[in-house]
């Protein structure tokens, strides 16, 4: 099995930091995720824990926050009265159509790739007790994965036919409040991964395609996420965010079958390095109405370098050398008086993915991200709706002579998130 046939395994989702989700909740969504110093719902789980903290003071788009301009009258950062506690959940779904336009070189025609739907839910829920300075939560989602598939008979179905990858974690946290103005928070990760991938041995029409490689596998890994957040005043908030490297080791099975000559079935396993990442974030609320956010959001694929396929039949070392890269995300929110928010923002993304290291089934590349969202608070409940379109210009391929997925490769998605929570 090639080394295509493993990257394959870890397929591109809408955004060019390698195989992340980072979109875990609609209202972020909205905002182009700048959400790290804001977190004011129960997914600050996975976008910074230490907001758990906060959700039992008046939140930064509640009605009952409402920031002073500054001077000598102005307000004390929110605190709350140290009574509010209870339950509060969040329940939300992103759900994704990728499409690619890709021009081999050297071929007189395009061919466009429509993906299927694809869909990653998450949930949150958090829980604080009277006056205690301790709050509790409980994340459960989907930091990396979905998947993309290739026709059987296209050009490069010796580099790559599909490819999808399903990650899921689950995150308790426990946040501390410091003093009325800063809280700290950590947690565990729990993460289960699952990997399959498929290639053609022979070019288009030799075995009708009855020619295969393919390799499925599963693992488990542990890690830790942790988080802080600063409000000195009711004007500005400051967040930062960590969540550590996390090693999987897939095992499973490899598939080989070439008609009339070889249909070999075996065992087989390959360690996959995921990545730590650091964001840090500023939010700025000039009126009770009105939050601007800025974060940077930096993703170390430098980890994952070499990855070793081992299996009886031979061991395939696999060069990925991915490089880190960063978001640079962008978001502002307008809360009208009916209780609706209105959200946009934007997100530049750098590729993760050198030219030397390139599959079509990583098609990744300097992308814009751009969304918009409304979200409505209506008594205990709140409900958010996002939508966000990623662009990836065209980008040319050339890794020398004799490679079939040398060419242009040009990105488009279109995504809907929604989140829906509830305060007992």
């Amino acid at each position: 099995m090639s080394a295509c046939a493993l990257a394959a395994a870890f397929p591109s989702t809408s955004r060019g930091l390698g195989i992340r989700i980072a979109d875990q909740d609609a209202r972020a969504t909205a905002r182009g995720n700048a959400f790290t110093a804001t977190a004011d719902n129960p997914s600050a789980i996975y976008y910074n824990p230490a907001g758990i903290s906060f959700l039992y003071s008046p939140s930064l788009n509640s009605p009952a926050f409402t920031p002073s301009l500054g001077g000598k009258n102005a307000a004390p950062a929110p605190t709350g009265d140290g009574s509010d506690s209870g339950l509060r959940i969040r329940l939300g779904v992103y759900g994704i159509s990728l499409a690619s336009e890709v021009k081999l070189a050297g071929a007189n025609d395009s061919f466009n790739i429509s993906h299927r739907g694809q869909f990653a839910p998450n949930f949150y829920a958090t829980w604080k007790q009277g006056n205690s300075p301790l709050s509790f939560g409980l994340g459960i989602y989907s930091p990396y994965g979905f998947g993309i598939w290739y026709p059987e008979n296209s050009p490069i179905r010796t580099v790559t036919i599909s490819g999808n990858i399903k990650y899921a974690t689950i995150n308790p946290v426990v946040a501390y409040k410091i003093t009325d103005t800063l809280s700290l928070a950590a947690g565990p990760t729990f993460n289960y991964g699952r990997a399959g991938l498929k290639q053609g041995i022979a070019p288009q029409g030799v075995f009708g395609g009855a020619d295969m490689a393919e390799f499925e596998g599963d693992g488990w890994s542990v890690g830790w996420n942790a988080g802080l957040m600063w409000r000195p005043h009711p004007m500005h908030s400051f967040g930062v965010m960590y969540r550590s490297q996390t090693d999987i080791e897939f095992k499973g099975s490899a598939n080989t079958v070439v008609p009339g000559f070889l249909n070999l079935r075996e065992n087989a396993a390959a360690g996959i390095k995921f990545p730590q990442n650091v964001v840090a974030g500023y939010s700025f609320r000039p009126t009770e109405k009105w939050n601007f956010e800025v974060n940077i959001d930096w993703t170390d694929w430098d980890n994952l370098n070499t990855v070793n396929l081992r299996k009886a039949s031979g061991d395939v070392i696999i060069p990925f050398n991915w490089k880190s890269s960063l978001f640079y995300e962008f978001g502002a929110s307008y809360k009208f008086d009916n209780g609706i928010t209105a959200s946009a923002g934007y997100i530049y993304s750098e590729n993760s993915v050198p030219n030397e290291s390139f599959s079509p089934l990583v098609p990744d590349s300097n992308r814009h991200i751009f969304s918009v969202g409304l979200g409505k608070h209506w008594q205990n409940w709140d409900f958010d709706l996002a939508y966000q379109w990623a662009h990836g210009p065209q980008r040319t391929i050339n890794k020398g002579p004799g490679f079939p997925e040398n060419g242009t490769y040009q990105f488009d998605s279109h995504a809907i998130s929604l989140s829906a929570g509830y305060s007992f």
